[in-house]
C-alpha cells in the first residue's frame, strides 16, 4: 500500500532544489525509484494507478505515465494489464532510510591527495567563456574568416574520409608538423623539424608537461617575477618551488640569475613579450642564458605565446633558434592567433625529449583531433595564416593605440599606462590612492573584467595596477568599459 509518508516524498522530490533542472516526470521516477532503494517501497508493493498519483501530485496523468514507463525499463517496477504496478525484486541500498530533505544538506568533506588539493587551492586556469573588457589574452574571433575555416575542412574531410576520424599519431599528423617548423624556421628564426616538433592541445599543457617530466617535487625553477599565473600555478601543482627572478625594460635579468645562490634546474620565461610588462628579452641576454643552461645542464622553457604580435621594429629570433646545445624548449600556441577553440598548441623539443615528452602526453589525452590539425595544417600551407596574422596584427596594434590615448586622456588621474611593444595586453600603473582591489571588484559588478598586476608577483609588488586586454574588444567597447572605470574612479574617490 502506498503510504501517505511516501506520497509527501514524492511531492518534496518536486520542490528539493536538486532536482529542480529535472522535468517534472524524472523528478517524479527518481523519488520513486529512491524509495525503492531505500527499501521504503518493498518488493511486490502495488504503486498507485496513474491516474489517482497525478490527481495527489497536482500533475497531468502522462507525467506519472512517463515516470512508471520509465521506471518498468529499468527494471524497478513491473507492470500488469488489468492489475497496476508493483514494486519488483531489486537490491537495497544498505544505509539508513531517510526522507527526501527540502533542502539540500551540507556535503562532507573529501579527502584529496596532497597534490589534488594544491591543484584545487591553487583555482586552476580559467579564461572567460564571453570575453569581457578588460580580459587579457584573449583573441579577436569576430574577425576569423570562418567560411574559409569551413571549406579547408570539407576538404580535409573529402580527402581523408574515415582516417580523419581515427586516432592520429600522439606526436601529432606529420602535414601539421612540417607545417609548423617551415613557419616557426621562417618568422622565428627557430631550429626546427618535423621530427622535433610535438603537438599538443594548448600551451598550459606543454608547460604542465615541462614541470612533471623534467623536475621533481621539491626542485626549484627559475621564473620572472612578475609571471604568467597558469605557469606558476602548473609549477606549483607539480610540487615546484619558484625562485623569481625580477624583470626590466629589457627582460628578465640574467645576471641576477646567473648570481641567484639557490641552484635550479631550468627556467620559465616569456622572451618576445614578458608576461605582463610585454618588454622583450634583449640579444645579450638571450645570449647569456643560453651558455647558463648549458654550463649548468638546465633547461629554457621559452614560451612564444604570442609572438605574431609584434607592433614595432623586427621581433627578435626566439631563444631556441640561438641555442647550439638544444637546451631550449620552444612553446608555441594557435589559440591566441587563430582562435581558443581550436585547442592546438606545439613543442619545439631537443632531440633526447622527443620520445619522453610524447609518452607522457599520451598519459593525459592520447592525441589531438586529427580534423582539427590537418585543416590548420591547411590554413598555414595555402598561405591564409600568415595573411591572417598579417590582417589581424594591423587590428590590435591600432586597438592599442586606442586604448593608450583612452587611459591617457580619461584615467589620467588614476593610472598610468605603459604601452608594450607587442602582445594582447597593456599594463597600467596606479598613480592614486586607491587599491587593486576595490576597483577590480566594482568593475566585476559593471561586467568588467581586470586583472590585478599584485596578483602576478611572487614577491612583495613592486607595482599596482591593472592588466587591461585589448585585443579581442572593438574600440568602442573599450571606450564604454572606460568610462565605467573612470566613474568608479569618481565615485570611490569622492566617498
Amino acid at each position: 500500500m502506498f503510504k501517505h509518508s511516501q506520497l509527501e516524498s514524492v511531492k518534496a522530490a518536486l520542490l528539493h532544489p536538486a532536482y529542480a533542472k529535472y522535468p517534472l516526470y524524472l523528478r517524479i521516477q527518481r523519488a520513486l525509484r529512491q524509495l525503492i532503494l531505500d527499501g521504503a517501497l518493498p518488493a511486490s508493493n502495488p504503486l498507485p494507478a496513474s491516474r489517482a498519483l497525478a490527481l495527489s501530485l497536482n500533475v497531468s496523468r502522462d507525467t506519472v505515465e512517463n515516470a512508471y514507463s520509465l521506471l518498468h525499463a529499468e527494471g524497478y517496477i513491473e507492470r500488469q494489464v488489468g492489475s497496476g504496478s508493483f514494486v519488483a525484486e531489486v537490491p537495497q541500498l544498505h544505509r539508513p532510510k531517510c526522507k527526501i530533505a527540502t533542502q539540500p544538506k551540507e556535503q562532507p568533506a573529501i579527502q584529496l591527495s596532497k597534490r589534488g588539493q594544491g591543484m584545487l587551492n591553487n583555482k586552476g586556469v580559467r579564461e572567460a567563456l564571453t570575453p569581457r573588457p578588460f580580459a587579457p589574452g584573449i583573441p579577436e574571433t569576430r574577425l576569423f574568416p570562418l567560411p574559409l575555416w569551413e571549406r579547408l575542412g570539407r576538404q580535409v574531410i573529402r580527402e581523408y574520409q574515415f582516417k580523419a576520424l581515427q586516432h592520429s599519431d600522439p606526436q601529432g599528423t606529420k602535414e601539421l608538423r612540417h607545417a609548423i617548423a617551415h613557419y616557426v624556421n621562417l618568422e622565428r628564426g627557430a631550429h626546427a623539424t618535423a621530427e622535433r616538433i610535438l603537438i599538443l592541445t594548448s600551451s598550459q599543457q606543454a608547460i604542465a608537461l615541462c614541470a612533471q617530466l623534467l623536475l621533481d617535487a621539491g626542485d626549484h625553477i627559475f621564473t620572472e617575477n612578475p609571471m604568467y599565473q597558469g605557469a606558476r600555478k602548473a609549477f606549483k601543482a607539480a610540487g615546484l618551488i619558484p625562485v623569481p627572478i625580477p624583470v626590466d625594460q629589457h627582460g628578465i635579468r640574467v645576471e641576477l640569475l646567473k648570481q641567484h645562490p639557490t641552484p635550479a634546474k631550468a627556467v620559465s620565461l616569456t622572451p618576445s613579450h614578458q608576461y605582463p610588462t610585454g618588454a622583450t628579452l634583449s640579444l645579450e641576454r638571450r645570449l647569456e642564458l643560453i651558455e647558463w643552461a648549458e654550463h649548468n645542464q638546465a633547461w629554457i622553457i621559452e614560451d612564444d605565446y604570442d609572438s605574431e604580435f609584434h607592433y614595432a621594429g623586427k621581433p627578435t629570433a626566439c631563444v631556441q633558434g640561438l641555442d647550439p646545445y638544444q637546451r631550449t624548449i620552444y612553446i608555441g600556441t594557435f589559440t591566441k592567433s587563430v582562435f581558443p577553440g581550436v585547442r592546438i598548441g606545439y613543442m619545439i623539443l631537443p632531440t633526447q625529449l622527443v620520445a619522453p615528452m610524447t609518452t607522457a602526453r599520451t598519459l593525459q589525452d592520447g592525441h589531438t583531433a586529427a580534423i582539427s590539425q590537418l585543416t590548420l595544417a591547411r590554413f598555414i600551407e595555402n598561405g591564409h595564416f600568415g595573411a591572417y596574422i598579417r590582417q589581424i596584427r594591423q587590428v590590435y596594434a591600432k586597438r592599442l593605440i586606442v586604448l593608450e590615448q583612452l587611459v591617457r586622456t580619461q584615467l589620467k588621474d588614476f593610472v598610468e599606462p605603459l604601452p608594450p611593444l607587442g602582445g594582447m595586453q597593456m599594463p597600467c600603473v596606479l598613480t592614486c590612492g586607491l587599491s587593486e582591489e576595490v576597483v577590480i571588484k566594482q568593475a566585476q559588478q559593471q561586467g568588467i573584467a581586470l586583472t590585478g598586476l599584485s596578483s602576478l608577483y611572487i614577491t612583495t609588488p613592486a607595482q599596482t595596477g591593472f592588466l587591461l586586454g585589448f585585443a579581442a574588444y572593438t574600440e568602442r567597447e573599450m571606450e564604454l568599459a572606460i568610462r565605467v572605470i573612470k566613474k568608479i574612479f569618481i565615485d570611490t574617490l569622492g566617498k
